[in-house]
């Protein structure tokens, strides 16, 4: 990673620049069975077309707020940096009538706390392969639906400022600069010490410690991630075949 690096999205960036065809996340969900591999090149194509879709589609602006009512998951992990992308504030589990645009899982939960926002919503299937809804939920445009058909290349309005707010988790506010400075700062103690550092994180995504260790410590190492959602369903010789079959060189639980 270059050290002029001052936001996630600027991250992500060398890391196309350096391998794009590296892993970068490894999702499973062990309540479905379900595994995906994103390379550093197919992520940041998700990332283009969600930030195209922020900036083009829902008009927000740099310092806009995005609830984020999601799980930890690789869809989740694309809405952060397409955030980062654009210079609005991802507001993880933040309140949505406070936000302009909520985006939500399909939990029914999430979605009635959604609809308090007034702008935007978006709603996630969180199925297979980014599929979409049988059914959209009603009031909310189908993030699957809508987001193919955008741009592949991102290139925001405007600069986005590494001193702004970038993320808001668990009532803490961080800068762009913030949050690469302290993924850095912690990275040796998590045990990621460069490329090819490789951590298995189960912790959930409303926590800086789940975020730091599910993405944004991999991408300040020039690392990778296998995110695990429902990591307490696997068994202890299944988590071992899982750490070997996978090559991580940590976990995070």
């Amino acid at each position: 990673m270059n050290a002029t690096d001052r936001t996630p999205a600027d991250l992500l960036s060398s890391a196309l620049a350096a391998d794009p065809g590296r892993p970068l996340v490894t999702f499973y969900d062990d309540a479905t069975g379900e595994r995906v591999e994103l390379s550093v090149a197919t992520f940041a194509n998700w990332v283009a077309k969600t930030a195209n879709l922020l900036q083009d589609e829902l008009s927000v602006e740099p310092g806009d707020r995005v609830a984020l009512l999601l799980p930890a998951h690789w869809q989740t992990a694309v809405w952060l940096l397409a955030c980062a992308s654009v210079g609005v504030v991802a507001d993880v589990a933040g309140d949505p009538a406070a936000a302009d645009v909520a985006v939500s899982g399909p939990d029914p939960e999430s979605l009635e706390a959604a609809r308090a926002c007034s702008g935007a919503r978006i709603a996630l299937a969180l199925r297979p392969l980014g599929g979409r809804f049988p059914q959209p939920p009603e009031g909310f445009s189908d993030y699957a639906v809508e987001v193919p058909g955008q741009s592949d290349r991102f290139v925001p309005y405007a600069p986005v400022d590494p001193e702004e707010p970038a993320l808001i988790v668990a009532g803490r506010e961080f800068t762009g600069a913030e949050v690469v400075e302290r993924a850095r700062a912690e990275a040796p103690e998590l045990g990621l010490t460069g490329p090819g550092s490789r951590i298995l994180s189960g912790r959930s995504y409303d926590t800086w410690e789940g975020l730091n260790t599910g993405l944004y410590g991999p991408l300040a190492t020039g690392g990778s991630v296998v995110l695990c959602r429902n990591l307490d369903l696997l068994g202890g010789d299944a988590l071992d075949k899982r750490v070997e079959s996978e090559r991580a060189t940590v976990i995070a639980r």
